[in-house]
């Protein structure tokens, strides 16, 4: 992976994330990075000297080879448009980070033969804990490889058919929001009944990290895992009943699925 060079054409909070997770992973030389955004002084002070910064999406995709679009869905197509004329088969690949906007949406703007690549990625990719999924336009195993690589180095990275990267974003993207929101419930809850703000928040995001672990290690259904902790008469399953009888689940579900049906309406 290190002789390939990578653009993020628009480095937003997505793209910094990103950008954040490969230096990090140091799967990729910062020298081998170009990065753009409309105004450059909104970027952080810390980025690494040797990542190259522009305004200029034209001069970042004449100088990589892969090509990470991290545009809103509204102005990647125009942009890809625009610098169409340089990029190069044999040479680049495209990867669009972009929500709604189809594998033959890209093709049909690119008009030449690269893989292109729909990835979905969430902000924990800044910690290098990022879930992705990706979908392609072809079997090219070297270029998938290759963005494989990239996005493994800030997470873990599952393929998908096309037909679900929608719903990989209301799970994946968005569920980072319900996640946090979820543990912001904790916390307050927590100092309701005697813990100030610093030690609830340690013990509701440890507590959420240590669940997550369970099911990813052991691989077994969340239910499995409650049954262990809910005793007769008890207060965890008190507790699981009250927020029940108040729609937990029911309210949880109803969300994803409307964050779904607004993405499908779009």
């Amino acid at each position: 992976m290190k002789q390939k060079r990578i653009a993020i054409l628009g480095c937003g909070n997505l793209g910094m994330a990103i950008l954040n997770g490969l230096l990090s992973s140091e799967t990729v030389a910062p020298n081998q990075i170009t990065i753009t955004k409309r105004n450059t002084s909104t970027l952080p002070k810390t980025i690494h000297n040797d990542v190259t910064i522009t305004t200029n999406n034209g001069e970042a995709v004449s100088n990589s080879d892969i090509l990470i679009v991290a545009l809103k869905p509204y102005t990647i197509l125009p942009v890809l448009k625009e610098v169409q004329p340089l990029i190069q088969e044999g040479k680049n690949s495209v990867i669009s980070l972009a929500t709604g906007i189809s594998l033959q949406q890209l093709q049909d703007v690119v008009q030449k033969e690269i893989p292109i690549f729909r990835a979905m990625p969430n902000t924990a990719a800044d910690v290098s804990n990022s879930l992705t999924c990706i979908c392609s336009n072809q079997e090219n195993k070297e270029a998938n490889q290759e963005v494989i690589s990239i996005f493994d180095s800030i997470g873990k990275t599952i393929a998908i058919p096309e037909e679900l990267m929608e719903a990989a974003t209301v799970l994946g993207a968005c569920g980072i929001a319900y996640a946090l929101r979820f543990i912001r419930g904790m916390i307050q809850g927590g100092i309701q009944i005697g813990f100030d703000s610093l030690t609830a928040t340690t013990i509701a995001t440890n507590t959420v990290k240590g669940a997550a672990e369970l099911l990813i290690q052991r691989k077994n259904h969340p239910e499995f895992e409650i049954d262990k902790v809910t005793t007769p008469r008890g207060c965890t399953i008190t507790g699981l009943n009250e927020m029940e009888h108040n729609g937990f689940s029911s309210a949880l579900i109803k969300g994803i699925n409307a964050s779904y049906q607004d993405i499908l309406s779009d």
